[in-house]
């Protein structure tokens, strides 16, 4: 008996990994993330599989949950949105899984901010504008933010940003961010990046938080800032140059 933790995906079901997808496909029992995993990800369950929504559930529930099914003989696929590596809380169930020796794999999912930016067609690294991508959020009730991990921190470096779980406090990542990125600063609000009700606004850090006004966004939204938002003065990667020479393309081969 195994307990398979499998990244859903940012939404659509068809943004499922094949491996998770099959892994869903042969495990007795699903437990979900109601809140944010779709239903749609739940049709590959077994007709006949034992499907627990762990929304209202405390991580005793849960854990004791994998327990029956691990007394039972019966694999387990876990279900959260997203990918498992960040912001998932799959850290603190597999630290109960290995106190109890239960096995367990982990399945990579795509991300949000991956979604987010395929939906506004746009690199998040560009040659000579941003190369580096810093995945942050602020603090909030579930967990505080370690002190040194300030957004003005990673401002400082222009790199390109993308703050989950603060739509919230977003007047408070203006005010932040404005320093360091200038008021014209690209600014992408994505919510439910591949979800029918996906919704986006564009905008800068002067503009955004009028826009946003005008269409409020829940939680769940994701705030991407920096220069590879909009910015097509860039020079192009010497990968593909006809002039570049590389292992699998050497220059005297053209």
């Amino acid at each position: 008996m195994t307990v398979h933790f499998i990244g859903a995906g940012p939404g659509a079901a068809d943004l499922l990994t094949i491996r998770g997808r099959d892994l869903i496909a042969r495990c007795p029992v699903c437990l979900y993330a109601g809140s944010l995993v779709p239903a749609g990800v739940l049709a590959y369950c077994p007709p006949d599989a034992r499907i627990v929504d762990t929304a209202p559930l405390s991580l005793d529930d849960i854990i004791a949950e994998m327990k029956a099914a691990h007394d039972a003989g019966k694999d387990v696929a876990r279900l959260h949105s997203g990918d498992l590596s960040i912001w998932s809380a799959v850290g603190e169930q597999t630290r109960r899984l290995r106190a109890l020796g239960i096995p367990y794999t982990m399945t990579p999912g795509v991300p949000a901010f991956a979604a987010a930016a395929s939906a506004l067609g746009r690199e998040l690294t560009l040659p000579e504008v941003a190369q580096s991508l810093v995945l942050t959020r602020t603090s909030g009730r579930a967990s505080a933010m370690p002190k040194r991990e300030k957004l003005a921190v990673f401002a400082q470096s222009g790199a390109t940003l993308a703050i989950h779980l603060s739509i919230h406090v977003l007047a408070q990542i203006v005010e932040e961010l404005a320093p360091f990125y200038g008021a014209d600063c690209p600014v992408a609000l994505v919510y439910r990046a591949s979800w029918p009700d996906e919704r986006i606004i564009c905008a800068t850090l002067a503009t955004i938080e009028p826009k946003a006004a005008e269409a409020p966004m829940e939680r769940a939204a994701l705030i991407l800032v920096g220069p590879s938002l909009a910015n097509e003065d860039f020079r192009e990667s010497a990968l593909y140059d006809a002039g570049y020479d590389r292992r699998f393309r050497p220059r005297g081969s053209l």
